[in-house]
């Protein structure tokens, strides 16, 4: 999921980049045939019904393993193929659409003239209570010359990076429909009163100092079992004419790609 939230809160750029990643352990070749929710499918072959019934989706740039007959998709959008031993990306996707954050995250910050710095850090997670995304991690850039760090978080743990100017607040498990508080504390000998009335002539004064450390937040995270999609594998079968006995084995993750909130 890459996506891009102005600090308004609006959402500027959102899109699923996609894959469907298949592992096989069958003996012989055996054809297989893949079904997804595919609309373009549905309307192709007459079920204009299940096309409308919005528990289709429309994928983009679609491109195949060389093991899938293009022609056959082509013609009438089914996906078969002999697979590959072993592990491989049966097909890439892209959808245009519009995700509200799984993760949000908004951030106060107060710079005190008294050379110090703090940060009010909330995240909410906005899926459903069922879901757990694992190992999230959440980016929050601080100034370059900051020193005596200090945290407060209601979960998980806190880092300071000085080698990356951020602050990493981990949440090994992020339940859906929670909310957690982190408060980071920092000495700031840079801006001193008279440091900023100096800079003031030369830079532009708290305006430009802010701007250079006011990245956007960046958060990564995999919640399994859940497609922010849609997307729905809803058949793998074995075409083979000698009653070939097979379990097929369907596993949903969504994880961060490009995903970054703007601070105000």
């Amino acid at each position: 999921l890459n996506l891009l939230v102005a600090a308004n809160g609006t959402v500027l750029h959102s899109e699923i980049l996609g894959a469907v990643k298949m592992k096989s352990y069958l003996s012989g070749m055996p054809e297989l045939k893949l079904g997804l929710n595919d609309k373009v499918m549905f309307e192709a072959t007459g079920r204009q019904n299940q096309a409308r019934s919005g528990k289709s989706i429309e994928l983009e740039d679609i491109k195949f393993h060389q093991c899938v007959r293009l022609a056959r998709f082509e013609n009438d959008r089914t996906i078969s193929f002999i697979p590959p031993d072993g592990e491989f990306d049966l097909m890439t996707y892209r959808l245009n659409t519009h995700v509200k954050p799984l993760i949000w995250v908004e951030a106060v910050v107060e710079p005190h003239r008294g050379s110090r710095i703090e940060y009010m850090i909330k995240t909410r997670s906005q899926f459903k209570s069922r879901s757990v995304a694992n190992n999230v991690e959440i980016m929050i850039p601080v100034p370059p010359d900051v020193d005596s760090p200090s945290f407060k978080s209601s979960v998980g743990n806190v880092t300071y990076l000085p080698d990356r100017d951020c602050v990493v607040w981990t949440i090994k498990q992020f339940h859906g429909g929670r909310e957690y508080l982190m408060r980071a504390h920092f000495g700031l000998p840079s801006i001193s009163a008279s440091d900023t009335a100096a800079s003031g002539d030369k830079k532009g004064g708290k305006g430009s100092w802010e701007n250079s450390w006011k990245s956007p937040i960046a958060v990564k995270f995999e919640i399994p079992y859940f497609t922010v999609s849609g997307i729905q594998v809803r058949y793998l079968k074995i075409i083979e004419k000698s009653g070939y006995q097979a379990l097929p084995w369907v596993r949903y993750i969504t994880a961060n790609g490009d995903y970054q909130l703007r601070m105000a």
